[in-house]
């Protein structure tokens, strides 16, 4: 089993590397400061700071997580190193002496996560074990999730920033909603909050784009064919690094509406285009966003000027209606304050 790295060790992913200026260093070293005053050593300061200053951490972490503080930053924001403070020993327990029935499907599709990434490139190599480690301890620990694919790039996420146990509790933390709802329902037979979801970005597109949303309806296309995999991954599965990273800082803050901000920020940016496609170019345009739609200082602000989170709550009260989860009564006694 991995030993834990620290955070200077941490693997940076390939893509991240650029060529920077002096003035680019400088800025970035400032940036620095103030996030290590932040968060104190060790995260010692973090929740202080956070009571005190909320808006300015939110507005930092929205401008990006300095890379080399960025794994311990998400332990803290995602509530995951209280959960392995409070459970030493249960990780290697997982790891070494239980079995997992989902240990064949772990090893068939690890090859597949992230293949191009260094880390993970050697077979049966030190990524790849890790990930193993990680996916089938999640499977034992939660058998009634056990393991889906999907759930591989998340865990491949989060180890090229920290230790096999850090990934481990984080993923905990996400699924089973430490801070934010679960998202256990991502992976659950079904995919019953995959369904939720893209019910409610249909709608949200529609009304902030309904030139587009009418042009979906001619060509047959609904959001199952191009945005499953930007929940389930969380944008990971397909999207570049430096962009992937900037949207899981927030995430991991905000909750899964960054997601549906940045889905709509996607279309929005590539409208135009978007509009005069038909159902092959369409589908191909969705799933291969052009490179300077990829540019997070260009993307994430489009994102958030979309204002969803009401919107979200009065969606997910319509899809329970609808699929009788919630009694009419109740779903129109809850929205009535809302109207």
């Amino acid at each position: 089993m991995e030993k834990k790295r620290t955070d200077e060790s941490v693997q940076v992913p390939d893509r991240l590397a650029k060529s920077k200026s002096a003035f680019e260093y400088q800025r970035e070293d400032k940036k620095l400061r103030k996030w290590r005053k932040m968060i104190g050593v060790g995260g010692s300061d973090w929740k202080h700071y956070v009571r005190r200053k909320p808006n300015v951490v939110k507005r930092r972490i929205r401008k990006g997580i300095p890379d080399s503080l960025r794994g311990l930053v998400w332990q803290l924001i995602s509530g995951s190193r209280d959960l392995l403070l409070m459970n030493p020993g249960v990780y290697e327990q997982l790891v070494i002496y239980e079995t997992s029935a989902s240990e064949l499907d772990i090893i068939r599709d690890i090859s597949r996560t992230f293949p191009s990434h260094v880390f993970y490139q050697q077979r049966h190599g030190p990524g790849q074990r890790s990930l193993y480690n990680v996916l089938k301890a999640y499977s034992v620990y939660d058998r009634e999730v056990g393991y889906v694919q999907g759930m591989g790039f998340i865990a491949g996420l989060l180890l090229l920033y920290m230790s096999e146990e850090d990934a481990f509790w984080l993923l905990v933390a996400l699924l089973k909603g430490a801070v934010h709802a679960p998202m256990e329902g991502l992976y659950l037979e079904g995919l019953p909050l995959v369904q939720q979801y893209l019910f409610q970005f249909d709608l949200l597109m529609r009304e902030y784009m309904p030139k587009l949303g009418e042009h979906f309806t001619q060509e047959t296309i609904n959001p199952s064919m191009y945005g499953s995999q930007w929940f389930i991954t969380v944008f990971s599965y397909s999207f570049p690094f430096h962009l992937a990273l900037r949207i899981w800082d927030v995430f991991l803050h905000e909750g899964v509406k960054i997601v549906f901000k940045v889905g709509l920020a996607l279309l929005k940016y590539c409208h135009d285009e978007l509009v005069n496609l038909p159902f092959e170019k369409l589908i191909h345009a969705l799933r291969n966003f052009p490179d300077d739609a990829m540019n997070p200082d260009k993307l994430l602000p489009m994102a958030y000027s979309f204002k969803v989170s009401k919107r979200l709550e009065e969606l997910k009260l319509e899809y329970e209606k609808k699929n009788g989860k919630l009694p009419a009564s109740k779903a129109r006694q809850k929205q009535k304050p809302l109207a």
